[in-house]
């Protein structure tokens, strides 16, 4: 938007571009301000791959401005920047500064700082011209305790809440017996669009372990290792009992005396409350748990009930403290303010856990290796501007049992583009996949990131940059759950 246009002030003025940003979503939004006559409305388009977020650019000279939000036909201001009183009520002000070459300022959200806030020239810049450090810096005024007593809270509420709480009204539960030939399983993940399945042992009457896209991963990945026992043949009659011993010899889970030591099934019982399940997911590194009841007079038929997830724990925490967010500090910090995730090293910045990334042109051999050795469950496939493209996750392993690609494909011939293309409508083309990628922005609050983590399928969102959809970092569930429960 060009204010000598929309104002008719005078040609030659100097003029900064001025970035302003809607993050709350609405079917139509304009902005509106001194700088139009409070008058004139200037639409704001939603930012491609972040629906709820909308911007526009605006060149205004420098100096003061106040400015609000017009959505879905009503005034609004965001209560996460600051405000002030004006002729139009409460709205914000904005200062743009005269400095040639200068990054356009991106107004993005704060903390609550309060209407009573003494607004001068440089806490303003401080606040409009937001860098990490500024961001930091004023994030840091939320005292410790206020850290601590929300997630005390949280805590608190998970622990007064049991398992019967995540079963839902209906749907069902598939086990795998383990006597099944493990080609016959791969085909029964990928056709139920499961990546996780319990296992059961008839003779034994209970249920001994989990089937998962990684055990997949493992298998595939020997299959195209030339110095393996384990052939194409074999795998249509090597069960899944006689791979899981085959795990434990290739995993070197071997005790003093040569023994193998099989690990044992993680599961909790319908009565244990919410924290202690989250902890036990975490401690033993695993997506799921099978919620079993078995009672001491029918011991020998427990019965499966449902798979227990983070994400389904976080779903109750949403939809209990969702009216009363307010009251939690915490939930109404941007992401970026939070010792969580995986990030993207800044200039001069070190990470203590490096971000893998992949081109589309990676092999699917690499791919693969990458999940294994970094113990990760998904990478961001980037273009090469680093802009996000697609994810490649364990359980898009499965998608190889389809027409049994698996049986004559070259794991480092295979590109990360065609594997993913396994997966996805023939009849689509290839490139962003909004499905998906589950993204936020680094601005989010954590509310906001939480709720969308808590959506069935959804495990970890890419941070991503708001336009461009270059990565930043990622949040996966374990990370919300480690911080909460620290």
């Amino acid at each position: 938007m060009d204010y000598t246009r929309e104002t008719g002030g005078a040609a030659g003025t100097l003029l900064i571009p001025t970035r302003f940003v809607w993050p709350y979503g609405g079917r139509s939004v304009h902005l509106c301000g001194s700088f139009t006559g409070w008058s004139g409305h200037y639409p704001m388009t939603p930012v491609e791959g972040c629906p709820t977020v909308f911007q526009t650019i605006c060149n205004l000279p420098p100096g003061y401005h106040q400015y609000k939000f017009i959505v879905d036909g009503e005034w609004r201001h965001d209560g996460h920047l600051p405000i002030v009183s004006g002729n139009y009520g409460e709205v914000h002000t904005v200062f743009v500064g005269g400095e040639s070459g200068c990054v356009p300022p991106i107004l993005i959200p704060e903390i609550q700082l309060g209407s009573n806030m003494d607004v001068d020239n440089e806490a303003f810049q401080r606040v409009v011209k937001v860098s990490d450090g500024a961001l930091h810096e004023a994030l840091s005024r939320l005292p410790e305790t206020d850290l601590e007593v929300s997630c005390h809270r949280i805590a608190v509420f998970l622990s007064t809440r049991k398992a019967y709480e995540l079963l839902p009204e209906s749907g069902k539960v598939i086990a795998l017996d383990v006597d099944l030939p493990v080609k016959q399983a791969f085909h029964i993940l990928h056709e139920q669009g499961i990546p996780t399945a319990p296992l059961w042992d008839f003779c034994k009457g209970e249920f001994v372990g989990v089937l998962s896209a990684f055990d997949f991963i493992l298998i595939i990945r020997e299959l195209g290792n030339h110095g393996s026992n384990l052939t194409e043949e074999e795998l249509e009659t090597h069960t899944i009992s006689a791979w899981k011993e085959t795990k434990l010899y290739l995993s070197r889970q071997i005790d003093g005396n040569e023994r193998l030591i099989p690990r044992k099934l993680v599961h909790v019982e319908p009565d244990e409350n919410l924290k202690d399940i989250a902890l036990k997911i975490l401690d033993n590194n695993v997506a799921t748990v099978p919620v079993i009841h078995s009672s001491s007079g029918d011991a020998l038929f427990p019965q499966l009930l449902h798979l227990a997830s983070l994400s389904g724990i976080l779903k109750c925490i949403c939809r209990y403290f969702r009216h009363s967010s307010g009251s939690l500090p915490l939930l109404q910090l941007p992401i970026c303010a939070i010792p969580l995730g995986t990030w993207v090293p800044r200039i001069g910045e070190t990470a203590w856990r490096p971000l893998a990334m992949l081109r589309p042109s990676a092999s699917l051999g690499a791919a693969l290796s990458l999940l294994v050795q970094a113990q990760i469950s998904s990478i961001p496939i980037v273009d090469d501007n680093d802009s996000l493209l697609d994810v490649y996750s364990r359980s898009d392993i499965t998608a190889l049992a389809k027409d049994k690609v698996y049986t004559h494909i070259n794991l480092e011939e295979m590109t990360v583009h065609q594997a993913l293309q396994l997966g996805q409508d023939p009849l689509s083309p290839y490139g962003f996949s909004s499905q998906r990628c589950h993204m936020c922005l680094r601005s989010d609050p954590l509310l906001l990131v939480m709720e969308r983590l808590s959506k069935p399928g959804v495990r970890r969102l890419i941070v991503v940059e708001a336009g461009s959809k270059r990565v930043e970092g990622i949040i996966a569930l374990s990370d919300i759950f480690r911080f909460l429960l620290r």
